[in-house]
């Protein structure tokens, strides 16, 4: 996972600099977000880019990093870690980077869930595609607020264990999923 945080942050790298430069572009058909409630996971580090196609398409991919392992007292632990990479299209009824959206998307997610509610951890992969909505609000001419809230299904092939640190595994094999995902609250640079 050291190699993913170094892609990462490469990603945020590369953004910085674009944000910076936005001021001097005219074509405002790029966009960088970061979802604000995302954070709220545990310190889940996420990155969205858009490109707007036409005026009412646009196409986006973005990538969700956690890789962080929390303890409680001497012998209990919890994490959220999952690296995720996604890509979709965006349809705007009015007009690309402003208003109301929907959303499909495709995605793929390493994961290591467990200890939070219960001593049980899963970890595994999950694929799968999902469906969106939202509304983006114009704040400046560079930026939005974007509200959003979807699902996805898909795949997974899991291992699921009494607890984070003991290593025994209760069960494994593959299942399907369907679940909420992206409820969003991301702040949008727009250049």
């Amino acid at each position: 996972m050291e190699t993913d945080l170094r892609k990462f942050l490469a990603v945020i790298s590369v953004t910085v600099l674009l944000v910076l430069s936005g001021p001097l572009m005219h074509a405002r058909k790029f966009s960088i977000s970061t979802d604000i409630l995302g954070y709220a996971k545990l310190g889940t580090l996420n990155l969205d880019a858009s490109y707007a196609v036409s005026r009412r398409w646009s196409l986006t991919a973005g990538m969700r990093y956690n890789p962080f392992t929390f303890a409680r007292g001497t012998e209990k632990q919890f994490q959220y870690r999952q690296q995720s990479y996604s890509l979709g299209a965006r349809l705007w009824p009015w007009h690309a980077m402003s208003g109301w959206w929907f959303a499909s998307k495709l995605r793929y997610q390493e994961y290591n869930f467990g200890g939070i509610i219960s001593p049980e951890t899963e970890e595994g992969d999950r694929i799968g595609a999902g469906l969106y909505a939202g509304y983006t609000h114009m704040l400046t001419p560079w930026l939005n607020i974007e509200f959003g809230a979807g699902f996805w299904a898909g795949g997974a092939v899991f291992k699921k264990y009494s607890c984070p640190t003991c290593g025994y595994t209760v069960s494994s094999g593959k299942k399907m999923f369907l679940l909420p995902d992206d409820f969003v609250i991301s702040l949008v640079y727009v250049f």
